[in-house]
């Protein structure tokens, strides 16, 4: 039966009658529903919402209203006393469970002993299952056969055995309208007929200009990350910075630990967690002349420096991790740049380069207010002649600055593979405190001059997490509220406006 049958029932019902119950209607309850909805739409039937509480038999209680509970089952065939054993041979052989398993027997021999002793109707001597008292009715049967005169109480037991669920329905009493007609409905849809024959078109439903819009629902929204990884890639293109493709997520521990000068046994290598690569575990040997001149300024020293004194491993170097830091990005770029450049040509105008990039690393460390496993790190290098560590902490007070983080701070730190190094701290609002945002330094020279470098040019760099300095921007204190499943959705929202 469609919508427009029901229509015309309930039509053809409200000529002779002052109001009708939609439980009275044949039909799907959500088409009832539908035809209801759209008579109303055309003022052809007022409708008055009616709340009910429906019981609905489970299909167990479908079962017992067939054949009986299961305890007065069980009862029945106590003609003297039996095992489970025993009183499980003479189900099966019943209609009820010719098909059923072993264990749904067991199920149903447990649930009818427990609700018959219980209700005290069953009993145990001397190991076997007895009756108790004598039983004229199935009181369970009884009561889901008549329903609907059953008391509060007995309908909460029932529901308590799961045997019965109450569900709230709306119906509706139906009245005619200002506007009632029991000839066809309108028509919403216009044909080629209508068109032809304007006659045919007499019943074309009228636009309802009044009509309430649907809510706008929310479309998509950037997170508060990338409105910011926008905003840092923005200023370094505004200061002349080119990016560097930093998409490369697997690194092989030669370009993210060797080539920056940290050595393999040394705690500067513990310093870093790491998550090392089962498949592929091994990455391919860079250019032999450049890996050798790396071993020996690891092992016996060079380029004004001693080294580390200690053995170096090929095997160790091989090895694939998810990057600690994009710094092993800008390391590829330097050595590329050297192999591009002739230095013995080269005028100093060609060693000015400024390079960025905005990328994730990974570091397996503990989870905290202020840490993750999995972040943003934006790197920054910029090569020249002649370049101090002053020129470096007055780039990052203006690059901070754009950032809107006005009170930053340094504090001298230690990192292989530059020196002088800093960590670089911002004063947190919310929290009353500084918190550290990132690392820098000038690269040293057992990391460039094995590149092919000469002595006078000079790279500084740094490295800042992003999400740190939008936990400052916009006064979080845990960066879990930025970054995870605990993100409320609002604040996704909320943040296109947070610029």
């Amino acid at each position: 039966m469609g919508i427009e049958d029901i229509e015309a029932k309930i039509l053809a019902a409200l000529e002779t009658a002052d109001e009708i119950e939609t439980t009275t209607l044949e039909g799907e309850y959500n088409e009832v529903i539908g035809a209801v909805k759209r008579l109303e739409s055309f003022e052809r039937i007022q409708i008055a919402p009616v709340q009910r509480e429906e019981i609905i038999v489970s299909r167990e209680g479908m079962d017992i209203v067939k054949y009986g509970s299961a305890e007065h089952i069980i009862y029945s065939l106590l003609e003297m006393p039996l095992d489970d054993l025993e009183l499980q041979t003479k189900l099966q052989g019943t209609e009820q469970f010719s098909e059923k398993t072993d264990k749904d027997i067991q199920e149903f021999i447990k649930r009818g002993k427990n609700n018959g002793m219980r209700m005290k109707i069953l009993t145990v001597r001397d190991g076997k299952l007895d009756r108790n008292q004598e039983v004229q009715s199935d009181t369970t049967q009884a009561q889901l056969k008549g329903i609907e005169g059953l008391s509060a109480k007995e309908v909460a037991e029932l529901k308590k055995r799961k045997l019965v669920t109450q569900k709230k329905t709306t119906h509706y009493t139906l009245k005619k309208g200002t506007m009632f007609s029991a000839a066809a409905s309108t028509v919403s849809d216009i044909t080629v007929d209508m068109l032809n024959n304007m006659e045919l078109a007499k019943n074309l439903k009228k636009y309802n200009f009044n009509i309430v819009s649907t809510p706008s629902k929310y479309a998509g929204a950037l997170h508060p990350l990338s409105i910011e990884r926008e905003k840092v890639k923005n200023i370094f293109l505004q200061m002349g910075f080119e990016e560097m493709d930093a998409g490369k997520y697997i690194e092989s521990s030669f370009w993210n630990f060797d080539a920056l000068f940290q050595p393999q046994r040394h705690p500067a290598r513990n310093e870093q967690d790491t998550f090392f690569m089962e498949d592929p575990a091994n990455a391919k040997d860079p250019e032999s002349e450049y890996l050798e001149r790396v071993r020996m300024v690891h092992t016996v020293g060079g380029y004004g420096s001693s080294g580390y004194k200690a053995p170096w491993s090929l095997e160790e170097s091989r090895k694939n991790v998810l990057r600690t830091h994009t710094t092993a990005v800008t390391t590829r770029l330097l050595y590329k740049l050297s192999q591009e450049i002739d230095f013995t040509k080269a005028q100093e105008h060609e060693y000015s380069r400024k390079y960025f990039s905005i990328d994730r690393v990974f570091r397996n460390e503990t989870l905290d207010a202020t840490h993750l496993a999995e972040f943003h790190q934006v790197e920054g290098i910029i090569m020249g002649v002649g370049l101090t560590i002053s020129h470096l902490m007055g780039f990052m007070e203006e690059f901070f600055k754009n950032l809107g983080i006005t009170k930053i701070k340094y504090k001298p730190a230690y990192n292989p593979y530059t020196e002088p190094s800093m960590e670089v701290f911002g004063y947190h609002e919310e929290m009353k405190r500084w918190m550290e945002i990132g690392n820098s330094g000038m690269f040293r020279p057992e990391m460039l001059l094995p590149m092919g470098y000469p002595e006078n040019v000079r790279v500084i760099g740094w490295g800042i997490s992003l999400e740190r300095p939008v936990m400052i921007g916009r006064q979080m204190n845990n960066i879990r509220d930025l970054v995870g499943h605990r993100v409320d959705l609002s604040f996704i929202r909320n943040g296109l406006s947070k610029n």
